[in-house]
């Protein structure tokens, strides 16, 4: 039986990356290896009952002579990046703030390609009860909003929410962020045990279908289609396997691609044939309520991916002066930046 890899602080985090950088790991050619002798496997966590990109890719064929190897399912986003920077896993995927906070805690770590985001069809939403008295952004100071994980896409995204709408610092400190898993976040809201919460893909498709709840705002009425996490890798891994970092960076924009081009109906069945294939004792049923993969670009980096949060980056103390996106990502190994640079 896999297991979840344990959940490490950023400090932990940053501490056990900087001793395993310099030392050989599971997954770690030579310094200066040839191209043949760069790492061939790489080690990952999923995501129960979906498919990533990565995973979608190497199924496709768009990773070449590359193999990924499942190591568990990962918990959230700020988990699987910190896995990938203590030599855990060779790559993981997270919020741009959470990237942002790795790095700047000295995490050696960089983004090499985005992996989600929101548009018009696939984006998380923030409701309240149909009867709620809460019509306004200020109506929820004092307030309890559920969100997955602190520190993350949504704190973030409420927070900007807010501060555009005149609220304080002082005003936010007030509206209470309440961890919860997003399958019991419905149910909260609707007995009244948060006053708001965030809903997003099927979840939110089942609440609306429901009736009862009522949409506050949304991240893409915010700021329009945008990428809102990366996928990274430790420094001494992309230095080690340049030829590697490329394939897999490539591959899993193009895979984005595909999901972008190809017919709801075929995504959807490629979708199903990889979870039934994988043997992981998952379910399928929810795949249906796939609409789009909601990254622009084929996920092609962009200093905008960074500089939208740097209003919340700089009020959490994440980041002290201006914001330098350009120390956090790469779009040097994804070959579809080069085509569209060119």
């Amino acid at each position: 039986m896999k297991l979840h890899l344990p959940l490490l602080s950023v400090a932990a985090a940053v501490v056990l990356a900087l001793t395993v950088s310099g030392c050989g790991g599971a997954a770690e050619a030579g310094p200066g290896a040839p191209a043949g002798n760069e790492v061939k496997e790489l080690r990952y966590q999923g995501s129960a009952n979906n498919v990533t990109f990565p995973e979608l890719a190497a199924d496709l064929g768009y990773l070449g002579d590359l193999k990924l190897n499942w190591v568990g399912n990962t918990t959230s986003g700020p988990q699987d990046i910190q896995s990938a920077a203590t030599n855990q896993t060779d790559f993981g995927g997270a919020f741009s703030g959470a990237v942002v906070k790795l790095i700047e805690a000295g995490a050696p770590v960089k983004a090499v390609t985005n992996y989600y985001g929101s548009d018009e069809k696939t984006f998380s939403g923030y409701y309240v009860k149909a009867d709620s008295t809460i019509k306004e952004p200020r109506d929820l100071i004092g307030k309890k909003i559920a969100v997955n994980t602190l520190g993350a896409h949504h704190e973030a995204v409420i927070n900007t929410w807010l501060t555009k709408n005149g609220l304080s610092q002082d005003d936010i400190k007030q509206v209470q962020l309440v961890p919860l898993a997003p399958n019991d976040t419905e149910e909260a809201i609707r007995r009244g045990q948060v006053d708001a919460g965030t809903l997003g893909g099927v979840l939110q498709d089942r609440a609306i279908e429901a009736g009862g709840l009522r949409s506050l705002f949304s991240d893409v009425e915010l700021f329009g289609t945008f990428a809102g996490g990366q996928i990274v890798l430790r420094n001494d891994f992309i230095a080690k396997n340049p030829t590697t970092t490329r394939t897999f960076t490539t591959g899993v924009a193009k895979a984005i691609k595909w999901a972008a081009e190809t017919p709801r109906d075929e995504v959807i069945a490629r979708f199903t044939k990889i979870i039934d294939s994988r043997g992981r004792n998952e379910s399928t049923a929810n795949l249906k309520f796939w609409k789009s993969p909601g990254v622009p670009d084929a996920g092609v980096i962009t200093d905008e991916d960074f500089t939208r949060w740097e209003a919340w980056l700089s009020s959490a103390g994440i980041v002290k002066d201006k914001l330098s996106p350009s120390k956090y990502y790469t779009n040097e190994f994804n070959e579809l930046a080069a085509a569209k640079k060119g």
